[in-house]
């Protein structure tokens, strides 16, 4: 994967400058009592070429880092975790801003695209259980038949299924996606 971690106020091709997302842990003290152990902005936030801009938050399972932060700054992670769950926040720009060749190599690396006459530039698939839900803005989901608007509050179930997302508002959405890993051939 080809991702290059992004300063404070770098802005990419497709994102703008960064706007950082706050992330609180929990956990406990030497005497069972919970506690916060940090707050402040998430460390990891990463943009491939072409790709959006991306805040892996949390993760679990075999794609988290070792230690006690899982998604350190710097640190690469594919579509999901296998085994495990993965938190990210990402800034989808319009659709008019992208590079759709560079976008499409970043998808042919993580061997998601969607190869077949696709209908729009992001269409791709894992073999995750996403949870969608869009924070910021508007974006419309695409299916291979039919698609749907959705705005802040909005929450899409992605079930392993061919999909694509298309910013026609002409500014930024905000979405979190909590990705599941799902055995090959399931569909939650």
């Amino acid at each position: 994967m080809t991702t290059a971690t992004i300063n404070e106020s770098q802005p990419t091709k497709t994102s703008g400058p960064r706007r950082p997302v706050r992330r609180i842990v929990t956990g406990e003290n030497a005497a069972g009592k919970s506690i916060f152990l940090s707050d402040g902005p998430a460390p990891n936030h990463t943009s491939g070429v072409g790709s959006p801009l991306a805040h892996v938050v949390w993760v679990t399972g075999d794609a988290a880092a070792p230690g006690s932060d899982p998604a350190p700054a710097g640190q690469a992670f594919g579509f999901h975790s296998k085994g495990g769950s993965l938190l990210r926040i990402v800034d989808f720009p319009p659709d008019e801003s992208y590079d759709t060749e560079e976008l499409a190599r970043f998808l042919d690396e993580h061997g998601v695209r969607d190869n077949d006459n696709a209908r729009h530039f992001w269409f791709h698939k894992t073999q995750s259980l996403d949870y969608a839900i869009v924070l910021e803005g508007e974006i419309f989901a695409l299916m291979d038949e039919g698609e749907t608007l959705m705005r802040p509050g909005d929450i899409l179930i992605q079930r392993a299924t061919n999909h694509s997302w298309s910013n026609r508002s002409g500014k930024p959405c905000r979405m979190a996606f909590v990705l599941l890993d799902l055995e090959h051939g399931a569909k939650d």
